[in-house]
């Protein structure tokens, strides 16, 4: 699916990524923070659909301005359910869905407009079913919920999300095998390419599965055209891109955090930052195609991505 934009028309992200390396966008909370709004909301990010969009496209055109050429919507958190939590109905709530992916349009159109010329892209994020929850849990995974269960969940979604357009759907943060299961086939027949990535620890997913199973499921499925991790160390990635690479064939994406840790009890993050330009230069080395960050990365850690993207 092809994204157009003013002057430019960008390729299908599949093609880019069997040409070379794609940058992705950094973390979408962190930059909002930095840019003064409170999250501490059980909609996360998502809220701001509602209240103060133009603070999402400010952030998706903050990344594009430091040389990422994909924007991760503000939907990671976006469920019918959890807006209806906030009294928001379906239709309203499938309105939202559609704007976090006009959002990163129109801040792309902007960033055409200060002189970026490279292809831009726009991937839908879809959080697993733990990120609804508000609870942690999808750091866990193993909610109690068949795959059919998970797939009904995750599908009516999924399809708003298409709906809008984007050139490809970010299936993330996926803790577990069952839920990839549900995912994978939520997507068939939307007729929107997808990737999917988990969230590891070490080397298995956060659920305690091996990756090689993990990244298996994807191998054979049609719609998916990279698979890998995100929201994960720094360190852990390596042989994550490597296995991913090995099992499935197909491009790499990765994305982990920033290397810092999350403290519950005191709300505030701590340690220092661990994601450097050499791990960069590795994952690309052993298969990665499409590279960024999650938590804690910021635009100018993106700058440097696509410094080595580009030096390379």
């Amino acid at each position: 699916m092809n994204s157009v934009t003013p002057g430019v028309t960008s390729p299908a992200l599949a093609d880019a990524l069997a040409a070379g390396v794609v940058v992705l966008d950094g973390g979408m909370s962190n930059q909002l923070e930095s840019a003064g709004y409170d999250l501490s909301d059980e909609l996360w990010s998502a809220r701001l659909l509602a209240e103060r969009p133009e603070a999402i496209t400010q952030a998706h055109l903050a990344y594009f301005e430091a040389g990422a050429s994909v924007a991760i919507t503000a939907s990671y958190q976006a469920t019918f359910e959890g807006f209806a939590r906030r009294g928001i109905g379906r239709e309203r709530a499938a309105g939202l869905m559609r704007l976090s992916v006009e959002s990163a349009r129109e801040a792309a159109r902007r960033a055409r407009a200060l002189g970026v010329v490279r292809p831009l892209w726009v991937a839908a994020s879809a959080g697993p079913y733990g990120a609804m929850l508000a609870d942690g849990s999808e750091y866990r995974g193993r909610y109690g919920l068949t795959v059919d269960e998970l797939e009904r969940f995750h599908r009516p979604r999924l399809e708003a999300l298409a709906a809008a357009r984007p050139d490809v759907l970010a299936l993330e943060t996926v803790p577990d095998v069952d839920e990839a299961r549900a995912l994978l086939r939520a997507v068939r027949g939307l007729g929107v390419p997808a990737w999917l990535s988990y969230t590891v620890a070490g080397d298995r997913t956060r659920a305690g599965q091996p990756l090689a199973e993990a990244f298996a499921l994807a191998a054979e499925a049609d719609e998916v055209i990279a698979v890998g991790v995100n929201c994960c160390a720094p360190g852990d990635a390596a042989a994550a891109v490597r296995t991913a690479a090995r099992v499935t064939g197909k491009p790499v994406v990765v994305y982990p955090n920033s290397g810092e840790s999350w403290d519950a009890g005191s709300r505030a993050w701590t340690g220092r930052s661990t994601f450097t330009a050499e791990q960069v230069r590795g994952w690309r080395g052993t298969g990665a195609r499409l590279i960024g960050g999650c938590c804690r990365v910021g635009p100018e850690a993106v700058a440097e991505v696509a410094r080595v993207v580009g030096a390379a």
